[in-house]
């Protein structure tokens, strides 16, 4: 081999290992950016159906951008310090929702139920439901769509069909109205006040709607899209009447329990026209002025510890039971069921409809499949904790202010 060969050679072996020296280089830096967003997905939003922190990290001439979208300024926050203390030079494109200047960020379900999906289209996985008058943090629009946020912090997809979008001022003057909550299991509302004349809209219990007035035993009342109606005065009370009366009582907890005897499962439900195991014990406890996390996997976080061994003397009416697979060696717990103890050996909860079950071994209708695959009760009645929203404590639906007495 001749000497310019040789020196065209190694000048191109100089040039694959430069090249490869900087590949491993930016591969480097890309890892590093990758762990620190990792880092920071798994310190602030370790459970996606609440927290939203999507985002990445892209190579682009010597730079990288982060792109995606979050719902948390304080986690893209402490991304960025962890690059800069790296000296990571990067690009901020990330996404705050709701994004800067958002002039209708608030939002008011405006029918008896709003399915609430994984994605943005009838077809996607429904993954809970919002009753009429749930206020949302309303995170981006789309035509179709809107990404939202519930007050026990699911994040999800509601068709924009099922919803009215709000200004701040607009959201407050609908927090000063005087508001009635729906009791009645099922129900409808009128045109006029005759339960004879045409139907405006199908009514479940839990609807919290604004009360114009009274008239030959009917509520006048205002939907969120500024709809009218009348509806049965035995059907529903006056929000602040009825919130400073709940107390979350054994009896009552029970009670309301009881009401939705028969109810079809539905996965995703949270609403007497259909509900899963958590939505059932969810809207129990909603009925009785609490608001406890929508899944059965995050409600048994919440609340005291009654019992993991079958002591099931131990357990008050009310108490949540909870099912699943037992951690082992090589695989974690798995929490796939809850229900609600009602007293003696007995326990409701919905699956394939809302029924009892009994604990009794020596029962004939003793239920050994939820029996053996039990985990643990917790007790979260009068308990304080960050997953449990006391609607008496919260003005939620109501600025805390006295209520004006309803015009007849």
């Amino acid at each position: 081999m001749n000497l310019l060969k040789r020196i065209h050679l190694f000048s191109l072996l100089g040039v694959f290992i430069l090249a490869s020296c900087n590949e491993s280089i930016n591969k480097k830096e890309a890892d590093i950016a990758e762990t620190y967003i990792a880092d920071v997905k798994k310190e602030f939003a370790p459970d996606k159906r609440v927290a939203l922190f999507d985002v990445h990290a892209e190579k682009l001439k010597g730079n990288y951008i982060l792109k995606g979208e979050s719902n948390l300024p304080d986690a893209v926050s402490a991304l960025k310090e962890k690059l800069d203390a790296e000296s990571i030079s990067y690009t901020d494109s990330v996404q705050v929702l709701p994004a800067k200047g958002s002039k209708k960020a608030r939002g008011l379900v405006k029918i008896s139920v709003a399915n609430l999906r994984g994605k943005g289209t009838h077809s996607a996985e429904l993954v809970t439901q919002a009753m009429l008058g749930t206020p949302l943090t309303i995170l981006k629009h789309t035509p179709g769509w809107s990404l939202i946020q519930t007050p026990e912090g699911y994040i999800s997809w509601v068709d924009n069909g099922g919803i009215v979008s709000l200004t701040d001022e607009e959201f407050a003057d609908w927090k000063a109205a005087d508001k009635l909550i729906y009791l009645n299991t099922y129900g409808a509302s009128y045109v006029n006040p005759d339960t004879n004349s045409q139907v405006v809209s199908d009514l479940v219990a839990g609807n919290i709607i604004e009360v114009l007035g009274e008239k030959n035993g009917f509520y006048e009342i205002k939907y969120p899209d500024g709809k009218k109606a009348f509806i049965e005065k035995d059907k529903a009370k006056p929000y602040l009447e009825w919130v400073a009366s709940v107390d979350q009582s054994q009896e009552d907890l029970v009670a309301s329990a009881k009401k939705m005897m028969g109810s079809p499962y539905l996965w995703g439900g949270t609403s007497p026209k259909g509900m899963d195991c958590s939505g059932f014990t969810k809207t129990v406890f909603f009925l009785n002025g609490l608001i406890i996390p929508r899944d059965a996997s995050q409600q048994i976080h919440t609340g005291e510890m009654v019992d993991s061994t079958k002591n099931f003397e131990n357990l008050e009416p009310g108490d949540l039971l909870f099912f699943g697979r037992k951690a082992t060696d090589t695989s974690r717990e798995r929490v796939v069921h809850v229900g609600m103890w009602i007293g003696d050996n007995k326990f409701i909860h919905a699956m394939g409809d809302v029924h009892i079950s009994n604990m009794d071994p020596e029962a004939d209708d003793f239920d050994k499949y939820n029996y053996d695959r039990y985990l643990r009760t917790k007790r979260i009645i009068n308990q304080k904790d960050e997953g449990l929203l006391y609607l008496a404590n919260s003005d939620l639906f109501m600025a805390k202010n006295e209520a004006k007495p309803i015009k007849d």
